[in-house]
Parts: structure tokens; C-alpha cells; sequence
């Protein structure tokens, strides 16, 4: 079995794990996740935190960002322009959301697009050294590039629920691993500048 091979089965088999949490429980369990970083994620006022607004069965994060925005952080979500590239339009309190393609929602395409120094990372399945497998289009991986590439080094923080550990991510060298890892269970630090 080929290393993609190995991470489409483990993508298939832990989304359907997610997949089969009922709404209630993934909405309990993603209070607790706000509960758990709401607080302990460190950022100075007007930091730029990437969020996502939740499709299919993810964890929703709203409850998170918004005490983010409460405690001065600027939110952006991901808007995907192609199969290839993903920007991201700075989520303004009252502004309305518009199809964004994909099954997704956020901003038009008139909101501003900013570069994240935090990124909230969603993904098929983690293990405990902060690897990840996505879910196949590679749009993260490319955005991070192309930020690290203007010389930025947002910090990355994977946003899972528990059941979606595996105990070993096949990593290849252009995978670029999390700093961090939220779940419902708490927040685990893969690197120290957290809190």
C-alpha cells in the first residue's frame, strides 16, 4: 500500500467516525473545545486568526472565534477561489455570508483578504507528534506555502474531535506538521509558543 493510499483509508475511516457523532454530541463537544483554547491560546490585540465555519460533520467554531473576537483577535475564514488556492476574507461581525463554493459560506468577495498569523487547520485525522492527513485537495498546505513564502510563519493549531486520532500519520517531507492540536478533550502543544 502506497503512503496515499495509507492516508486516504485513514481519512475515510476517521471522517466516518466523525461523520457518525450525532449534531448534539459535536455541538457539545465543540463548546468544550472553546472552553478549552478560548482562553489559553495566546495573541496580542489585533492578532489575524483563521477560522472556518463548519461543513458536514466538523466541529463548529464559531463559539471559539467568537471569544477570539471578543479578546481582540481580527477572524478571517477560507474562501476557495479553485481546485487549487484558498485566501482569506476578514470575517467582519455583521457582514452577511454568501455561497463560497464547495459547500462552504462566508464572506463576499468584496471583504478583505488577510494573511493569518494563527490558522484554525481542519482535518480528516492527527496523530500525537502533529501530523495530519486533510481532507486530499491540498488548499491548506498550498496557502501555507505561499505565506511562508512572503516570509510569514502563521502558527498552525488542528481543530478534531478526539475520534479522529490515529496512532501513526504517514508523513512525506512536504507535509508540514500542526503546533498544536484542539479537541474536545483539551488543547495538546506540539511546540512551546502557546499560552
Amino acid at each position: 500500500m502506497t503512503v496515499k493510499d495509507l492516508k486516504a483509508q485513514l481519512r475515510n475511516e476517521r471522517l466516518s467516525a466523525r461523520d457518525a457523532m450525532s449534531p448534539e454530541n459535536r455541538a457539545s463537544k465543540s463548546l468544550a473545545m472553546a472552553d478549552h483554547a478560548g482562553e489559553a491560546v495566546g495573541f496580542a490585540l489585533g492578532t489575524i486568526v483563521s477560522g472556518f465555519l463548519p461543513i458536514r460533520s466538523e466541529a463548529d467554531l464559531r463559539p471559539l472565534m467568537a471569544r477570539f473576537a471578543v479578546r481582540g483577535a481580527r477572524l478571517c475564514v477560507p474562501a476557495i477561489l479553485d481546485r487549487q488556492t484558498i485566501v482569506f476574507r476578514e470575517l467582519a461581525e455583521d457582514a452577511p455570508l454568501v455561497d463560497t463554493g464547495f459547500g462552504t459560506v462566508g464572506p463576499s468577495a468584496d471583504a478583505a483578504i488577510l494573511d493569518p498569523e494563527i490558522m484554525l487547520v481542519p482535518l480528516s485525522a492527527f496523530d500525537d507528534r502533529g501530523h495530519r492527513i486533510g481532507y486530499g485537495a491540498g488548499h491548506y498546505d498550498r496557502a501555507i506555502s505561499r505565506l511562508r513564502q512572503k516570509g510569514l510563519h502563521p502558527k498552525l493549531i488542528g481543530i478534531a474531535f478526539d475520534c479522529q486520532e490515529v496512532a501513526h500519520v504517514p508523513d512525506e517531507p512536504h507535509d508540514i506538521s500542526l503546533d498544536a492540536i484542539l479537541t474536545e478533550s483539551g488543547l495538546r502543544f506540539f511546540a512551546s509558543w502557546i499560552g
